[in-house]
């Protein structure tokens, strides 16, 4: 590799530091071909992605990023997991590292924040960004929704619902 293209990686690595809510570092020696296609499809779905690069030229990408404490990590035969959803790419290690004894979690990084071994396997249970808006939706939308249904009700039903609310007001 010449110095150029040792430049370009240093540079994608930069973005990867920067623009990802989190990064997972993990040892893959041992890992065959199609299990580290099966790592990257699982990424590529969850909406992460993986990236193997020299330990030296990662780390001259995470100088002055925020996650620069990751840089002890990169020692050995090291891949990074990394996702712009802070759950998504500790989820897909997780799941890899319990099923595939190769891969073996050493830490990693959310933001600013350095992550050991017991902090990815936190984030990894989190709950996701979609997870998180759809149980968000959902809390607004149920009083919508029966605001809804006694407006479609029979005017009867609007009655006793109106009765309902004038006693409990008069109770209190």
């Amino acid at each position: 590799m010449d110095r150029a293209q040792k430049e370009k990686v240093v540079e994608e690595l930069g973005q990867i530091f920067e623009s990802s809510g989190v990064v997972v570092v993990a040892h893959y020696a041992g890992l065959t071909v199609a299990e580290m296609q099966d790592l990257r499809a699982r990424a590529r779905d969850a909406g992460g992605s993986v990236r193997v690069a020299k330990n030296r030229l990662a780390k001259i990408a995470l100088d002055g990023k925020p996650c620069a404490s990751i840089a002890d990590l990169l020692t050995g035969m090291t891949v990074l997991t990394y996702s712009e959803d802070p759950v998504a790419a500790a989820k897909v290690a997780e799941d890899f590292a319990k099923e595939n004894q190769k891969f073996e979690i050493l830490g990693g990084a959310m933001g600013e924040n350095a992550l050991d071994r017991a902090g990815v396997t936190a984030v990894s249970k989190m709950p996701s960004r979609e997870e998180l808006i759809a149980s968000i939706v959902g809390c607004i939308g149920a009083p919508a929704s029966n605001i809804a249904g006694a407006i479609g009700a029979p005017a009867s039903n609007i009655a006793s619902i109106l009765s309902t609310i004038e006693e409990k007001a008069e109770a209190a």
